[in-house]
């Protein structure tokens, strides 16, 4: 099968697209054959070689954890799927013509390819960061990078599970986080004001999203370092926050699917690459400015 691969690491000039050996779905497992997939900050990080002691390569390494596509093969022991549905992925080797995946929820119908493959990383990571705060309805949660991928996705499951929204982004992006629930807050100095204009009785959890040295202000903010996830701030300048690294939410690409047939999730999306242009896609990404996810439509390879 083809598939993107690096087998040294270093610039994105390492990634080409090559003949690789077909994976099978084992127990447990299903066999996509990916349309679409995405990229996210982890696939230049792993590929650079920042990460090797977390995600160590064995060479050539196949970036990816997100794929939407039609399933071809099913493993032992798996039920409620057949050959020929369409499905959304969670698993690493996303960017080939085919990944094997033990987490996967259907792809809605009226969902977009480039959406449905935008879907699993977003998700479980928006979910499982508000789970580890533990939050109830009518609490407020404040969103540190509310205008990403993870942090548009968490503003969405907050507002469905009850909780009031407070999110920080640039002031372009505020007309945005109000369409889907947020109360938009312009982030660095002043925030603990801007915040406390907009949730006089407090905040009862943050989440760092944007990784941009926030969380000694996070953790003033709620009073309560221990009420402060981090899914990007390694730094330890307030070693009493959560960092949430591994995934585990995988029920949450279930919900969001449900959330969007109800009409109340969405993800915006920055661009669409051939695999062959996967290079230029983890670029953008390295950059930290795409306005919304990076897809690769793997299926035009």
């Amino acid at each position: 099968m083809f598939a993107l691969t690096f087998s040294e690491y270093g610039s994105s000039d390492v990634l080409v697209v090559t003949e690789v050996p077909e994976p099978h779905a084992g127990p447990g497992q299903i066999r996509i054959k990916v349309r679409t997939a995405a990229v996210n900050p982890i696939d230049w990080k792993v590929r650079a070689g920042y990460l090797q002691e977390l995600f160590p390569v064995a060479f050539p390494g196949i970036p990816g954890w997100d794929s939407a596509g039609v399933v071809d093969e099913v493993g032992e022991g798996v039920t409620g799927v057949e050959v020929g549905d369409e499905v959304i992925g969670y698993g690493p080797t996303s960017q080939a013509e085919y990944t094997v995946v033990d987490h996967f929820t259907p792809k809605p119908a009226s969902m977009s390819w480039e959406l449905a493959a935008a879907l699993p990383t977003a998700a479980e990571t928006a979910v499982r960061s508000l789970e580890l705060l533990g939050l109830s309805a009518g609490q407020t949660v404040l969103i540190d990078g509310a205008a990403g991928s993870v942090g548009s996705a968490a503003v969405q499951f907050a507002v469905a599970k009850g909780l009031k929204v407070i999110g920080t982004a640039s002031e372009g992006n505020h007309e945005y986080l109000r369409s889907i629930g947020a109360q938009p807050a312009v982030y660095g100095e002043g925030l603990a004001e801007r915040v406390a204009a907009l949730a006089p009785a407090g905040v009862h959890g943050a989440i760092d999203a944007a990784g941009a040295g926030s969380l000694p202000q996070l953790a003033a903010i709620t009073g309560d370092p221990k009420q402060v996830v981090t899914i990007a701030d390694f730094s330890g300048s307030v070693p009493e926050a959560q960092v949430t690294v591994a995934a585990s939410a995988f029920h949450a690409l279930g919900e969001a699917t449900a959330l969007f047939e109800a009409g109340k999730f969405d993800l915006r999306i920055d661009s669409v690459h051939e695999l062959a242009d996967a290079a230029k896609a983890q670029d953008a990404s390295q950059t930290g400015h795409a306005a919304g996810k990076l897809i690769l439509n793997v299926a035009a390879n």
